[in-house]
């Protein structure tokens, strides 16, 4: 609005300035006298101004007629596109102004307006290297995909702008869900720019989405090479890689190429848990046991997980619970305060029906973290110390409302996965799985499961009386059945041996 009304005063005041000008030259006297061939001209003050003005004119025409005058002399001296270019010149400041309004109505969101300028410049330039990327990405803007892609196709015809068609359609496919040919004309767009960072990352995605690992491996290796991805984060998303190919491997039937596969990514990161626990697994049945161990210490040095705990158990199956207490020391010394060091003691503690030293073991967990998982343990010693079923139906309703703990978890979108996964089922993000406590449980609970613990505790209350077994038979079918609820977590694998049925009896 204040532009417009600018403008308008602008032009007012233009159009008064020249009429006060004109009025003034009318009114001035004197003037110009010339004098040719012996007549005398003279000139008032506007006569002299339209004079000028005439003679401007005049000397620009006669340059314009003296440059046609050289390209025709040139012409007939044998250089056959000199009139051409003559009035190719004219055409091409055209040309060349039409294509910049299109710029800037590309960049100012005016995509038909955009379309319209860069068919004008192409009538002009015949370039259109540049004048189909502008109509393109305007018919992008104005929602005609079908136009895009026909000047996307063209683009693919012409060596200089086959990258930028390629990758065009590229987009294209990807938008519409159609990943078989987004990754067709990603490894082709790759094979005329493997520097490309999008390209790249666009075709590792891609290939890890469709199992393709060795392919990846070779995309990531080619972000390496060309400075596009530091060092250790190569490292570590090719052991990821590694892994995941050797689980396709393992799945084929190939055993013994899966454990090297399995070994080989180990190696690349030693503290990625998957690959540290599949590869235990592979010296295991190697019968190389030491070099099971050592791996799984290093891997619980840098995060103790329940798969760690669960192949070093596989290392010695048929151990007593007592001798599986003292193996493990190897692992629960190195990180004693973590807390899942603590849980892993608890349930081999639990396993040899050392029930004291299995809540010494567990410490403060039930008060500072009270997961699934920790209340679960808890019941469990209860039953083991011969506590009322109320009691262990209170620690097992708890388990029921409380957090699950730890999981897999991805960092970009914030999905709970049940097992590790290279790529994030919901985003299809590539590596972004930690183990770690989501912020808040996906887990819907049934109306007034909050209030379970409350009940079992009134019952608990009334435990010393006579008819305790009889209030504990009105509690909800549901709740009773809280100690085979499929949503409490047994205890980890580790305590787990065919010596010790009374853990189980516990779960």
């Amino acid at each position: 609005m204040l532009w417009s009304l600018f403008k308008i005063v602008l032009f007012v005041v233009i159009v008064a300035a020249l009429t006060l000008g004109a009025g003034f030259l009318m009114e001035s006297e004197g003037g110009i006298q010339v004098t040719a061939g012996g007549t005398e001209f003279t000139l008032g003050p506007l006569q002299s101004v339209i004079a000028a003005l005439v003679m401007i004119l005049a000397v620009w025409i006669f340059l314009k007629l003296f440059s046609l005058l050289i390209a025709t002399l040139k012409f007939i001296n044998g250089d056959e596109t000199a009139i051409s270019r003559y009035f190719d010149r004219n055409r091409e400041r055209k040309g060349f102004q039409a294509l910049s309004e299109g710029l800037m109505a590309l960049a100012s969101g005016e995509g038909r307006l955009a379309m319209a300028k860069a068919s004008k410049a192409e009538r002009y330039l015949h370039k259109p290297e540049l004048t189909d990327l502008i109509t393109a990405q305007a018919a992008e803007m104005t929602g005609d995909q079908k136009k895009a892609e026909e000047v996307y196709k063209r683009l693919v015809q012409n060596d200089t702008t086959r990258f930028v068609g390629v990758r065009g359609l590229m987009k294209q496919k990807l938008n519409a869900g159609d990943t078989n040919t987004a990754l067709k004309l990603a490894e082709r767009a790759f094979a005329i720019k493997p520097k490309h960072e999008e390209v790249q990352d666009t075709l590792l995605r891609l290939q890890a989405q469709s199992a393709d690992w060795g392919g990846a491996r070779k995309t990531l290796n080619a972000k390496l090479k060309h400075g596009a991805l530091p060092r250790d984060v190569h490292k570590r998303r090719d052991a990821v890689l590694a892994l995941s190919e050797a689980k396709g491997i393992l799945d084929e039937g190939k055993t013994i190429e899966a454990q090297e596969a399995a070994i080989s990514a180990n190696k690349s990161s030693p503290d990625l848990i998957p690959a540290a626990s599949m590869a235990a697994r592979s010296y295991i049945a190697q019968g190389r046991s030491k070099y099971a161990v050592r791996i799984l210490k290093k891997a619980w040095q840098a995060q103790p997980h329940p798969d760690l705990a669960a192949a070093f158990a596989e290392i010695e199956p048929n151990e007593t619970p007592q001798e599986r207490l003292k193996r493990f020391k190897q692992i629960t010394m190195i990180r004693p305060d973590h807390r899942e060091t603590k849980l892993l003691l608890a349930e081999l503690n639990l396993a040899a029906e050392d029930f004291p030293e299995a809540r010494r073991a567990l410490g403060d967990l039930t008060e500072n973290e009270p997961d699934t998982r920790v209340l679960a343990i808890a019941a469990a010693i209860e039953r083991g110390e011969g506590a009322s079923d109320a009691v262990v139906r209170g620690w097992l309703a708890r388990a029921l409302t409380a957090p699950r703990g730890p999981q897999w978890v991805c960092d970009n979108c914030k999905t709970i996965h049940a097992e590790w996964t290279p790529v994030c089922s919901n985003c299809q993000s590539f590596d972004t799985l930690s183990w770690t406590t989501p912020p808040q449980s996906d887990t819907v609970l049934p109306a007034g499961a909050d209030m379970l613990p409350l009940i079992v505790g009134a019952i608990e209350d009334k435990s010393d009386t006579k008819d305790t077994a009889e209030d504990a038979e009105i509690i909800d079918p549901d709740v009773t059945d809280v100690e085979t609820d499929p949503t409490v977590e047994p205890a980890a694998t580790a305590a787990e041996t065919p010596e010790s049925p009374e853990p189980e009896k516990a779960k």
